[in-house]
């Protein structure tokens, strides 16, 4: 049997240290429009047709199979990455806004293929990019 074409990633997940931290600069800073958030759990980002999952590391590592959504024990440990798309306007844009609040650009470069990219960290210090949206254009 041949496995079903798979067409999109629905939702990514980064895992934080300080859910208020994260709430600060994913909602706050980078402007993402928060969908749900429970306790010192989770919050949940709209980004376009796709969610962001944003969980508290030591509160997703145990799983409550008596709870409504028994959602299996997970998580990651070090730092995650996750990639934004910004066309040219965007990153000068980003690249001021980032400037204006003193958070370092840990890399700003172009691949071989022309796509600019540019790395900042989150206050949990995983790595999120943002790049030009041809940077996987074959």
């Amino acid at each position: 049997m041949t496995a079903p074409k798979l067409t999109e990633i629905l939702e990514t997940a980064l895992y934080v240290s300080d859910l208020d931290a994260a709430a600060r600069f994913y909602g706050g800073l980078l402007g993402l429009e928060m969908i749900q958030r429970v306790g010192n759990r989770h919050i949940f980002y709209r980004v376009g047709r796709n969610i962001l999952l944003i969980f508290n590391a030591s509160e997703t590592n145990t799983s409550d199979t008596k709870a409504r959504f028994p959602v299996p024990a997970h998580g990651a440990v070090g730092a995650g990455h996750m990639c934004f798309t910004a066309d040219k306007a965007a990153l000068q844009s980003w690249l001021k806004l980032f400037a204006e609040h003193n958070i370092n650009i840990e890399a700003d470069f172009q691949w071989p293929n022309g796509a600019r990219s540019l790395y900042i960290r989150d206050p949990s210090g995983n790595s999120i990019e943002f790049a030009e949206p041809f940077l996987w254009s074959g």
